[in-house]
């Protein structure tokens, strides 16, 4: 049967109710059945544009972007993390703050935002509608619009449930100046929270595991602590430590700028459950994904006032310096271990979380 959502689901929606079709293959057709599907879920959800506005592409005055800034920024990222809800987060909510992020961490305001969703024919619209509202509500926590998007399903089996890919553009103030070969030794290595809290979060939603730990995803944008920290004092080096972790983060920052980056353990930001985790399963912690976490390098002599700036903000309160740019040994990250001894923490191998955002 062909749950189309006119015949369906449009009145309960109207009525407030949970809607109980599913999407099937017609919702990709490109006809009457997906259009009702974009208008009850997406449009509903981020905003009906103007009919004259519903072209096959978003339209962005050039003038509005010079006002911010003189450079434009323009990223994308695709998701496909499962379970699609998770504690502390969920799909919709990772989508909008990963692209946000990504552009915040190149010094960009960001501004606007695609979605494009690849959908498995027999997908719930009751969470498709949940997703939706996630990504709206975090769209506005960020203060960007998601403005175009694009809609495909495909027959069952030939993806799982639901992927999103969302792309963004930003401005990037003039005169700011963030990129991973400006590291120098005497800098310092700061993090705004701690670490690890979303790949555990995803592996305790997972069934198969049998986890059951109180922690939830750290999904959060971090543009507003990006721009608390960019007012406060000069920066070098800005990344979210998403897929590879911390580890990947720094090793990338080491190898750019050709210097050493050295850590203390003891000052790494681990909560407990997290750590408990890690031993149990025999992860490291260094090389879990975050969703939350800014990775910054900042001249020495700033290092107390970027602190203090980044404690200042919500999403900066457990901000902590975790290690500094070294000369040598060039390209490599350094772990310095609580009983004195060093190891070298390299660039993640393989896949240690499969499909964690």
């Amino acid at each position: 049967m062909n749950d189309t959502l006119s015949e369906r689901d449009t009145g309960r929606l109207a009525r407030g109710q949970p809607a109980r079709g599913r999407v099937d293959l017609s919702h990709g057709s490109g006809g009457r059945a997906m259009r009702e599907l974009v208008d009850a879920v997406f449009l509903s959800a981020f905003g009906q544009p103007q009919a004259a506005e519903l072209e096959d592409q978003a339209r962005i005055a050039l003038a509005e972007l010079a006002k911010v800034g003189d450079r434009l920024a323009f990223t994308t990222d695709s998701y496909v993390v499962d379970p699609l809800f998770f504690p502390g987060g969920d799909i919709g909510a990772l989508a909008v703050n990963g692209t946000v992020n990504d552009l915040a961490v190149g010094g960009a305001v960001p501004l606007q935002l695609s979605c494009a969703v690849i959908i498995e024919e027999g997908f719930a619209l009751a969470d498709l509608l949940r997703i939706a509202a996630s990504m709206a509500r975090a769209a506005a926590r960020a203060g960007v619009r998601i403005v175009t998007g694009d809609t495909k399903v495909v027959p069952r089996g030939a993806a799982d449930k639901l992927f999103i890919n969302t792309s963004g553009i930003g401005v990037i103030p003039a005169g700011v100046q963030v990129a991973a070969a400006q590291a120098r030794p005497g800098d310092r290595i700061l993090v705004n929270n701690f670490i690890g809290d979303h790949g555990v979060a995803i592996l305790s939603a997972r069934d198969d595991l049998a986890l059951q730990v109180p922690v939830k995803s750290d999904t959060r944008p971090l543009h507003g602590l990006v721009r608390a920290l960019l007012d406060a004092c000069p920066v070098h080096c800005l990344r979210d430590a998403t897929r590879g972790g911390l580890a990947t983060v720094l090793n990338e920052f080491a190898e750019s700028a050709g210097v050493a980056m050295f850590l203390d353990e003891v000052t790494l930001p681990v909560h407990d459950e997290v750590r408990g985790v890690s031993e149990i399963l025999g992860l490291d912690p260094l090389y879990y994904a975050n969703e939350g976490v800014l990775v910054a390098v900042v001249p020495g002599e700033h290092a107390e006032r970027a602190l203090a700036a980044m404690r200042a903000h919500p999403a900066g309160a457990n901000a902590v310096m975790i290690g500094e740019v070294a000369e040598a040994p060039a390209g490599r990250v350094v772990m310095r271990s609580a009983f004195g001894g060093e190891r070298i923490v390299d660039m993640l191998v393989g896949e240690q979380l499969p499909r964690i955002c």
